[in-house]
């Protein structure tokens, strides 16, 4: 996959600096999201960030996919790593200093053991290897299963999910809706070894999204971190595919504090 060429990319946002460190192809995408009350996720968000909500609500969500043109920068094609099944739970939330939005990955599985180590490695992602499987079984219909091997308990997410195709809806929205919320979102939180917020730029183009259905038969993952979802179904959205690129992590800084300063007192006399 080669570099962004910087007079055809639909994204407004700018490149940023230096060199991108990996690049992917998300394919055939579920976003299946929920909207649940910020206090039952806090403790789950990094220090130096803040949930973001929308509509008076912080938001998780789910996305099975699967993923091809995976490239590190200066390495070689992973082992396996042509195209296999992966899986997302995240949230949306926003730095304390400087008001940027991003995502923070509350777990992941992928069927491919190196590429989980590779985003533990250089993004501190939280990555478990899964039994995963994903068929296609019309153009845009697909079963999904995933099942997160050496678990203390059993971590299942199983659904079957179609796109519909791209709606009047869904083309016009913009600035302000809940596609735009959720969507353009240009920074990936973690943290380092020590705890400190880190993030990595991403970069890819706007989303192609569609009207979508799906049975989600089975689904442990928000449970598995303390998550409990709302009794409702969820929004869907389904999209074709996504070229990302995500530049290597850099500690973010913290919020200015303002300090007391100390008077030194002058003798007199």
């Amino acid at each position: 996959m080669g570099e962004f060429n910087r007079g055809t990319m639909r994204d407004s946002q700018p490149l940023p600096p230096g060199r991108w460190r990996m690049a992917q192809r998300w394919n055939d995408l579920l976003l299946a999201h929920w909207p649940v009350p910020a206090s039952s996720l806090a403790h789950l968000i990094p220090s130096g960030l803040q949930l973001d909500t929308y509509q008076g609500s912080a938001w998780v969500g789910i996305l099975p996919f699967w993923m091809d043109r995976i490239r590190i920068r200066n390495m070689a094609m992973l082992p396996g790593g042509r195209s296999f099944p992966d899986l997302s739970l995240r949230t949306y939330v926003v730095e304390e200093r400087t008001g940027t939005q991003g995502v923070v990955c509350l777990s992941l599985d992928s069927a491919n053991l190196l590429a989980g180590a590779a985003g533990r490695a250089f993004y501190r992602l939280p990555y478990h290897w899964a039994e995963m499987y994903l068929k296609q079984k019309t153009e845009r219909e697909f079963a999904f299963y995933s099942r997160r091997r050496f678990s203390a308990r059993p971590v299942v997410f199983k659904a079957l999910y179609r796109g519909l195709g791209p709606s009047k809806r869904l083309l016009e929205a913009g600035s302000g809706s809940l596609e735009y919320f959720l969507m353009e979102r240009h920074f990936l939180f973690s943290t380092n070894r020590a705890g400190q917020p880190i993030r990595a730029n991403l970069h890819h183009a706007s989303w192609d999204l569609e009207e979508a259905e799906a049975e989600i038969e089975q689904n442990d993952l928000a449970e598995a971190v303390g998550i409990k979802l709302p009794e409702q179904e969820p929004v869907l959205h389904y999209s074709r595919r996504l070229a990302v690129y995500v530049w290597p992590a850099e500690l973010v800084r913290p919020a200015m504090v303002a300090r007391p300063v100390t008077a030194v007192a002058t003798p007199t006399g």
